[in-house]
């Protein structure tokens, strides 16, 4: 998606969507944070955000989110945790076209904050450095993040540790089932598998990974195991996050789409091109992280 800088002081940033291309808990710390290994890679689809400047100082949310009050809104709780941050006497009008679903664990709500504070930063005329936001991120949701690293990763802790990976460029099924799956609930599960061995990335592949979140989001909600065996008969399908989103990894642009043309009607379906880096990577200077 094209990133434009418009004249008024407006911008326009991507918030491209992820997969989980495996999520094993290997732990849990004493506060309750779930220690987590991932490999996150970026899509070249996702929401728009619009931010545009104000003189006044005031955040406010100028795009309805269903069920979503503006002050629990992550692109609300971005602007403000960036003010209050920077003491930026600056405010902001902040829109965003949704196109990922809700509750799909595809990180559509932290990919919009990070494209939030990336804009706002240079809106504002921050400078603030890709660590500086990242630190600001990490209070707003696990996700966050790496939306602002920019660049498929390799994961751990609780979402702060990243390390880059390349990957060869893959296309991508991912199907709705029309079931919104609270994070919350997933992770509170008394069967959830929580002591999953540690890997190391040389140690990646997908044979011998699995999403530990899967089962307990099946049981909870069989939309998602159906989806999983419908996909699975094209190709090997798996849920990703917490879900409810499923993907596959197909060949070719041709077959993805062909698949989801065959997708039941009473679900979702895209086909999406692995990207590698976030759109808006060149908006923040690199430092050590």
């Amino acid at each position: 998606m094209e990133i434009a800088l418009s004249a008024m002081e407006t911008l326009r940033g991507a918030a491209p969507a992820k997969l989980n291309l495996f999520l094993h808990v290997v732990g849990r710390r004493a506060d309750g944070y779930h220690l987590l290994q991932s490999v996150f890679r970026l899509l070249d689809w996702g929401d728009e955000v619009i931010l545009r400047a104000r003189d006044d100082g005031r955040i406010r949310r100028t795009s309805e989110l269903v069920g979503v009050p503006e002050a629990e809104d992550l692109v609300v709780r971005a602007g403000r945790a960036l003010q209050q941050a920077s003491k930026c006497r600056l405010g902001a009008d902040l829109s965003v076209i949704k196109r990922l679903p809700m509750g799909g664990g595809l990180g559509g709500g932290s990919s919009d904050a990070a494209t939030t504070l990336l804009g706002l930063n240079r809106l504002w005329g921050l400078g603030y450095s890709r660590r500086e936001l990242v630190e600001i991120g990490l209070s707003l949701g696990a996700d966050v993040p790496f939306f602002l690293f920019g660049q498929d990763a390799f994961v751990e802790g609780v979402g702060e540790l990243m390390q880059p990976v390349s990957l060869a460029p893959a296309w991508y099924v991912i199907v709705f089932p029309n079931v919104s799956v609270p994070t919350a609930e997933i992770f509170s599960a008394r069967e959830l598998t929580r002591n999953t061995q540690l890997i190391k990335i040389a140690d990646f592949a997908l044979n011998a990974t699995r999403n530990d979140l899967e089962a307990v989001a099946c049981n909870r909600f069989p939309e998602i195991k159906g989806a999983i065996s419908w996909l699975g008969r094209y190709h090997p399908a798996r849920m990703t996050g917490s879900g409810a989103c499923v993907f596959a990894e197909v060949p070719s642009e041709s077959e993805a789409k062909k698949i989801v043309g065959a997708c039941p009607s009473s679900w979702k379906a895209w086909c999406a091109r692995s990207s590698g880096f976030h759109p808006l990577h060149d908006w923040v200077s690199d430092d050590q992280l």
